[in-house]
């Protein structure tokens, strides 16, 4: 504590533990510091007596439900795209070598209440029962566009107007409206109703992006570590550690120091200050320098059997499109399993989460329940959403974006670039080179 950094990091989220491992690097002098003696902040993964005691259960845990200590229970579950920005980032990072992945066995829609798999193959499109069968012509016509399109290649635009938005380019293959709901919300995972009026190539991009991720495994576009995403936020904080990142856990944060022009210098803890240049930090660190725009309620579930309509997978994920359900956000229900070593033989957990539009969160939920069959316990949980309002070339400080309600990490990576950007002045997280493993200035133990 008696030294000076060049960044401090409060909070070990996935977010803050990739900004950390970055810049340790990355040349930075980093001290990574918690409130909690856990690593992963609202990424952690809990047994099942932690997330007992965790949303205050009464009394202790079933027998029937298995043995507590074979459960990871993640708080915020979230799945990674194959080809995403973060699988690039765990890829460069070479963090890699501290996880194991497991495909996601499938990703669902609903329509009319009923569960249907996404079709993004032109097999798959012409065998799905989603579309009638003119309309899976005309789908199979639209995702052979999109793979071949290429912005500087004019041939291949078919005579799209490249400048034009998302709408103008559905209507011209004539796709009906629940065709374009499942295009909108699972496969470009848009998370409103305004994305017809978005750019046609950033919707290209974005399915794209699922169509390219699900060629890397086949079942899905998704990934998921074994043992739960607790094991993610420590990766990168061992990166940090092996570049000399310095960490403490439960250590409360007391209050801060600013200089004469109001920029941060310094964090102190126990009667302590630790000097710095910079802070990076959660929105739970700096609560007078966030503002609230919305609430996410969550629903973790323990079941002891596949979710219907999904072949009996182990794993997967279902959007349930907010149109059909007289919403503004969509419900998103993601699936992991004793496959993924995340619960005893047998039993599923399973996560339902969606932006709170009402006075009754757990209501909004329900339809989503209603998927599952018999529950043997859920808990639940809503939790703020929260964006910084400070300046942070001026403050110094450098806040993450809370976890948003999707069962994907896209908007993460998107925050960890934002934060490094805004930061080193840099766009491109790749120009940090990692060195091969026996390159390492320090021995793996």
């Amino acid at each position: 504590m008696d030294e000076e950094y060049d960044v401090i990091v409060l909070g070990t989220g996935l977010t803050e533990c990739i900004l950390s491992g970055l810049l340790s690097v990355d040349g930075k002098k980093v001290l990574h510091m918690d409130r909690n003696e856990y690593y992963g902040g609202e990424c952690a993964s809990l047994n099942l007596q932690q997330a007992w005691d965790h949303f205050k259960e009464e009394g202790v845990p079933p027998e029937d439900l298995g043995k507590p200590r074979n459960y990871n229970i993640d708080m915020v579950p979230k799945f990674l795209m194959a080809n995403g920005k973060l699988v690039k980032i765990l890829l460069h990072t070479k963090v890699t070598r501290y996880l194991e992945f497991k495909s996601v066995d499938g990703s669902y829609v609903t329509k009319k209440g009923k569960v249907h798999k996404v079709p993004a193959t032109e097999i798959e499109a012409l065998s799905s029962r989603l579309m009638g069968l003119l309309e899976k012509g005309r789908f199979k016509d639209f995702l052979v566009f999109v793979v071949e399109f290429d912005p500087n290649d004019r041939d291949t635009h078919k005579g799209l107007d490249v400048n034009g938005n998302t709408a103008d380019m559905l209507k011209k293959y004539k796709l009906d409206k629940s065709t374009m709901d499942f295009i909108g919300h699972a496969l470009a995972l848009y998370r409103d109703e305004d994305w017809p009026n978005r750019s046609c190539v950033e919707t290209i991009e974005r399915v794209r992006l699922y169509h390219e991720s699900l060629l890397q495994h086949g079942k899905s576009p998704y990934l998921y570590p074994l043992y739960g995403l607790g094991d993610l936020p420590q990766a990168f904080a061992r990166l940090s550690a092996i570049y000399g990142g310095t960490y403490m856990l439960s250590k409360p944060i007391d209050g801060f120091e600013f200089d004469s022009n109001g920029r941060v210098c310094g964090v102190i803890s126990e009667g302590q200050t630790a000097r710095c240049r910079a802070v990076i930090a959660d929105p739970s660190y700096f609560p007078d320098r966030v503002e609230q725009i919305g609430q996410v309620i969550r629903c973790i579930c323990i079941i002891d059997h596949p979710i219907g309509s999904t072949n009996n997978s182990e794993s997967c994920q279902i959007i349930l499109p907010q149109n059909q359900y007289g919403r503004q956000n969509d419900i998103y229900i993601s699936c992991v399993s004793f496959a993924h070593h995340v619960a005893p033989p047998g039993k599923y957990i399973v996560m339902i989460s969606t932006i709170v539009e009402t006075d009754d969160p757990r209501s909004e939920v329900n339809a989503a329940l209603n998927l599952l069959g018999e529950v043997h316990h859920s808990f639940y949980s809503v939790s703020p959403i929260f964006l910084p309002k400070n300046d942070s070339q001026t403050d110094g400080i450098f806040i993450s974006n809370s976890y948003d309600a999707t069962t994907h990490f896209e908007s993460v990576a998107e925050d960890v670039i934002r934060i490094f950007r805004e930061y080193t002045g840099e766009e491109d997280v790749s120009r940090i080179l990692i060195p091969a493993p026996n390159d390492d200035p320090q021995q793996d133990s």
